[in-house]
C-alpha cells in the first residue's frame, strides 16, 4: 500500500511528524490567541477588599486575569527588588514607592497617587472601653498589662503612621513596651477581632472590614504623615500594556466605587 501511494517508509514517517507539527502549532497559535493576559500585582494588605472587588469586576469586563499578592508594603517592595515577577506595586506609603523608584526597578512615567486613608484606634466589638484621642491621651493606663496590636513600626506603612500619631501626642514612650508588632496591618487587626489586645492601630478602612472590632477614635490627619496609596508599573514586567489598562481601570468611576465603599478617599489626577 506505501509503495502504491509512492511513499517509502521513512517518507511516510516524515510526512506525518510534518502533520503533526502543522497541527500542533495551529491549535498552539489558536490556544495563544484565546487566553487572556495575566496581570500580577502586589498590593499592600489594606486594599484587600475593595482591590478584590475591582479586580474581579475587571476580569468580568476584560477577560483578563488579575493574580493579587497582598502583605505589608515594604515586604512586597522588598520581594520586587530581589527580582520577584510583579506588573504592579500598589504601595499604602510613598517612602516604599520612592524606594523603588531610587533603584529604578519602577516605571516612573506611569505612577501615580490613588487613594487616601485615615487612622483609628480600634477596641474588640463588644468592649465597653471609651477614650479620645488628644495630647496625652492615657492609651497606656488604659492598656495595662496588655498589649496595642500595630503593624511593624519600623518598616510597614499603617505602623509608621500609628508611632508617628503617638510620637506627636506624647504617649508614645509609655506605650512602645506594650506594643505587639504584626507584618502587616491585617495581621494587627486579627490581634484585636479575636480578642487578643483591646486595642489596635489601623486604618479606618480595616476597622470597617472586620464586624468583629469597633472604632474607638480616630487619630487627627497632622498627627502623622498624610496616608497615600501611590501605583505603578514595575520596570521588569513582561506585561507592561496589561498593567497600565489595570491602572487606567482603577482611576474608573467604576472602579473607585469599590474603595469610597470600603472608606478611602479619591485623590484627584492632575493634568
Amino acid at each position: 500500500m506505501q509503495a502504491a501511494l509512492g511513499f517509502t517508509r521513512p517518507l511516510l514517517k516524515l510526512a506525518l511528524a510534518g502533520m503533526m507539527l502543522a497541527i500542533a502549532l495551529l491549535i498552539g497559535t489558536q490556544a495563544s490567541k484565546a487566553d487572556p493576559s495575566t496581570i500580577t500585582v502586589f498590593a499592600a494588605a489594606s486594599l484587600k477588599n475593595a482591590l478584590d472587588d475591582a479586580a474581579a469586576a475587571y476580569e468580568k469586563s476584560t477577560g483578563n486575569k488579575v493574580v493579587i499578592s497582598y502583605a505589608g508594603s515594604s515586604a512586597l517592595a522588598k520581594q520586587i527588588e530581589q527580582g520577584a515577577p510583579a506588573d504592579i506595586f500598589l504601595s499604602a506609603d510613598l517612602d516604599w514607592m520612592d524606594y523603588l523608584g531610587k533603584a529604578k526597578l519602577i516605571d516612573g512615567s506611569q505612577r501615580l497617587d490613588l487613594f487616601g486613608n485615615r487612622l483609628v484606634l480600634i477596641a474588640p466589638q463588644a468592649s465597653a472601653v471609651s477614650l479620645k484621642i488628644g495630647k496625652g491621651f492615657p492609651l497606656a493606663e488604659a492598656l495595662g498589662g496588655n498589649h496595642l496590636a500595630m503593624a511593624n513600626v519600623k518598616s510597614v506603612p499603617a505602623g509608621k503612621y500609628g508611632s508617628a500619631a503617638l510620637n506627636k501626642l506624647g504617649v508614645w514612650t509609655a506605650v512602645e513596651p506594650k506594643v505587639a508588632q504584626a507584618d502587616n496591618v491585617r495581621m494587627a487587626l486579627a490581634l484585636v477581632a479575636r480578642g487578643e489586645a483591646p486595642f489596635g492601630i489601623v486604618y479606618e478602612t480595616d476597622a470597617a472590614a472586620e464586624p468583629k472590632v469597633k472604632t474607638v477614635d480616630v487619630f487627627p490627619e497632622d498627627t502623622h504623615p498624610p496616608i497615600i496609596y501611590p501605583v505603578a508599573v514595575v520596570r521588569a514586567s513582561r506585561n507592561a500594556e496589561a498593567a497600565k489598562a489595570f491602572i487606567a481601570y482603577l482611576k474608573s468611576p467604576e472602579a473607585q466605587s469599590f474603595f469610597t465603599k470600603q472608606g478611602f478617599t479619591i485623590i484627584k489626577q492632575t493634568g
